[in-house]
């Protein structure tokens, strides 16, 4: 896999040398944009304001726009010019409890490989996180931006969770919360005993992408019939009646023991 980024970790008077490597992957299915007479390809094609001709990439830069039709170029070496020590260093700023954060701010994991010099402080920084409970809180500069970010011991390795800073964070506020009236004694045991019978100990092998298996299927399908279209698609479920609330979840929790039976016969 290829590396993202290469520094180090800062904290005290210790430094060690690291790799980052992505921890995540997704691999979308990709669609192009054609033409519905004929399904010819329709490219895209990166053309001039000032006289309409298509540009090359290596004729392309990167500007700012500081005042209406004014801009001032960017290039890379300047983005190293602004503070090449923080661009190449994860600088941890403080300790704090994992229970404590917001999980809100987490955004993307990416695993931290150790360089060979500084393998003993990794195992001694990730050894030591485990134990305590805790994460390093810190701030690091990757491509064109400063993140902060938590250090995290996760099983044999070190992590590095790139996070959002607060202000990005939108006030739930600003959305409309339900009118303030409370649940009955009798929807609120009986939601409690929905979720006890739903209950199940976290197994992730059993959590699967259904839609883009689903879409996988349609795309065979579409190309078995020569491109017309497949079968269509079941009616989705109607939202419960609120009126009726109590007698749903009753039904729910028929439903959800039922299934808990049928996996224990299995």
């Amino acid at each position: 896999m290829r590396a993202i980024w290469k520094g180090s970790i800062s904290f005290g008077l210790v430094t060690i040398p690291i790799t980052l490597f992505p921890a995540t992957r997704r691999e979308e299915l990709k669609f192009r944009l054609l033409r519905a007479g004929d399904l010819s390809p329709v490219n895209y094609r990166r053309v001039a304001e000032a006289d309409g001709k298509e540009v090359p990439w290596e004729q392309i830069v990167k500007g700012y726009e500081y005042e209406k039709g004014k801009f001032v170029v960017i290039k890379e070496e300047d983005y190293a010019r602004v503070d090449i020590e923080a661009t190449r260093t994860v600088e941890i700023l403080n300790f704090v409890r994992l229970e404590e954060i917001n999980p809100l701010l987490f955004s993307k994991p990416y695993y931290m490989q150790a360089g060979k010099t500084g393998e003993k402080a990794y195992v001694v920084l990730r050894d030591a996180l485990a134990g305590s409970g805790k994460v390093g809180i810190a701030k690091v500069v990757i491509k064109e931006r400063q993140h902060l970010a938590a250090v995290k011991s996760q099983e044999n390795v070190l992590m590095l969770e790139l996070m959002r800073f607060p202000e990005e964070l939108v006030d739930a506020a600003e959305f409309k919360s339900p009118a303030a009236r409370s649940a009955s004694k009798t929807e609120l045991e009986m939601a409690a005993q929905l979720i006890k019978s739903m209950t199940a100990k976290w197994n992730p092998e059993r959590y699967h992408d259904d839609y883009r298996a689903a879409l996988e299927k349609l795309i065979e399908q579409k190309i078995e019939h020569g491109g017309r279209d497949a079968p269509a698609p079941r009616k989705s479920r109607k939202p419960t009646n609120v009126i009726d609330l109590v007698s749903v979840l009753q039904r729910s929790i028929q439903q959800s023991q039922g299934r808990a039976k049928t996996r224990k016969a299995a």
